[in-house]
């Protein structure tokens, strides 16, 4: 029996939870830092992009609106990273991610009147319950131990939910046209030249060439861009078949598979990744886990 979008989707949140959590532990542990990460990251991007595009290229017929359309989504998802790793600079994290994990409800209320999607009212509170459940396990207490919620670039983050959700719902239009194979492709070649441009640069190289088990941690790195491929096409794939807003929102539930992930490395490997422990911080991420897991049961069920 074929395999169900929503299945789909949920085997790239786990896939994509796995890739945060190794780009987490190469920024904090072996890399100079996040701009030095990029350089390596966006190289095994072209090279990954080019591959794909060799293996799957574009439908003879596609004309030029469509391949305009999926590149456009490609710099939108980029130009929206681009923004959270801007702000994740200037703010904790835990002020960061919480809005970034609401782009889903943007996705629904543009998708319905510009797709066509019909939502029923039990979609749509499992929508607002997966995107509350993603917002509550990415919060983190502040040393005094107080939560954390929003910061004070909640206008960039709204932006970048907002040019997030265009991203989405403008693939949806494309993959109309194009496989997912062919938007995972676009996608990884538009961040990939974005973000070399961003870090090629002479002091960045030297410290690439001086960092410590520099064979090891670029292997690494190709490894965890094998799996952010793998994650992503099975995103597209899930969108090509499913409403782009619940597949959205499905997506958003990340944060959950990196709450599990870090769970099991803080007892085999405790130095792997920052792992923030403490028993109101474990209920709200078993409430959240509750969440995520009754929202996406009623949309699967419905």
């Amino acid at each position: 029996m074929p395999i169900d979008w929503v299945t789909i989707a949920i085997l790239g949140a786990a896939v994509l939870g796995l890739v945060s959590i190794m780009d987490s532990h190469f920024i904090s542990r072996r890399m100079p830092g996040l701009v030095a990460y990029l350089l390596p990251l966006s190289i095994a991007m072209l090279v990954s992009g080019s591959v794909l595009f060799c293996l799957f290229p574009l439908p003879n017929d596609i004309g030029i609106w469509p391949l305009v359309i999926s590149v456009a989504a490609g710099i939108l998802r980029t130009a929206s990273l681009a923004i959270l790793f801007y702000t994740m600079k200037r703010e904790e994290v835990s002020r960061v991610m919480p809005l970034a994990n609401t782009y889903p409800v943007f996705v629904a209320i543009m998708a319905v009147p510009l797709l066509g999607e019909t939502l029923y009212y039990l979609e749509w509170i499992a929508i607002v319950i997966v995107v509350a459940g993603a917002v509550i396990i990415s919060a983190r207490q502040s040393p005094g131990g107080s939560t954390s919620w929003l910061g004070t670039s909640f206008f960039l983050l709204v932006g970048s939910s907002l040019i997030r959700a265009v991203a989405e719902v403008v693939s949806k239009y494309a993959l109309a046209y194009i496989s997912f194979w062919n938007m995972t492709c676009i996608y990884l070649l538009c961040m990939g030249t974005i973000f070399i441009l961003i870090s090629m640069r002479p002091h960045i190289l030297k410290e690439l060439v001086k960092m410590k088990h520099r064979n090891l941690t670029l292997t690494l790195v190709v490894f965890n861009q094998i799996l952010a491929v793998a994650g992503i096409a099975l995103f597209f794939y899930a969108m090509e078949r499913g409403p782009v807003s619940l597949v959205a929102t499905i997506i958003s539930s990340r944060p959950i598979f990196v709450f599990i992930y870090a769970l099991i490395l803080s007892r085999v490997s405790p130095t792997f990744i920052e792992w923030q422990s403490g028993k109101v911080m474990l209920v709200l991420r078993i409430l959240a886990t509750t969440m995520i897991v009754g929202g996406i049961a009623i949309i699967y069920l419905a």
